[in-house]
């Protein structure tokens, strides 16, 4: 079954490491959320689905099943993180905007990590700070334990490993000590 027939869907995934590493500062941070006590009962909450957008896990295995539709692009952090440039002509592409070279690299430009962060006061006032905090891919490491990062491998190998999504996340090359 085709989602949203006639409208396409773009979606951004990141891996779950500094998903589950960046979530734990946002509720830390967002006045709205009710404040872990600590990193491991984030985490606990985080691997079981308890918190508020639920389990990562369940999401990505429902937009796995989306990947081959025509109207859907999913893209990572990481492959923006590493190339915007590509990502932003994609992205173009996949929206049928014909854009100019110069385009491209100016709205690359203007959507790094850097450049928002700098407007986001601007932008989103008090909240930026929720928004924004450092944008690096690998910051999961500052978190985990080795426990923690088993754990995290045997749910994604569970649940991930040998979809289409599972690969595009590359966890090997993001997601190990």
């Amino acid at each position: 079954m085709i989602i949203y027939l006639f409208k396409k869907m773009l979606v951004v995934f990141r891996n779950p490491k500094d998903a589950a590493t960046s979530y734990y500062h946002f509720y830390n941070k967002n006045p709205l959320l009710p404040t872990p006590s600590s990193w491991d009962d984030f985490f606990q909450k985080f691997m079981s689905g308890e918190v508020a957008w639920k389990s990562y896990f369940d999401h990505a295995l429902a937009w796995d099943k989306h990947m081959d539709e025509e109207n859907v692009m999913i893209i990572t952090y990481e492959e923006l993180k590493e190339n915007l440039l590509d990502g932003v002509q994609r992205i173009a592409d996949f929206y049928e905007f014909p854009l100019s070279d110069e385009i491209v690299k100016s709205i690359a430009d203007k959507a790094t990590f850097q450049a928002m962060s700098s407007k986001s006061l601007e932008i989103f006032g008090q909240f930026a700070s929720v928004i924004f905090r450092k944008g690096e891919v690998g910051d999961w490491r500052t978190l985990f334990t080795e426990a923690q990062s088993k754990e995290m491998d045997a749910k994604f190998e569970a649940c991930l490993a040998g979809t289409k999504l599972g690969a595009k996340l590359k966890y090997d090359k993001y997601c190990k000590f």
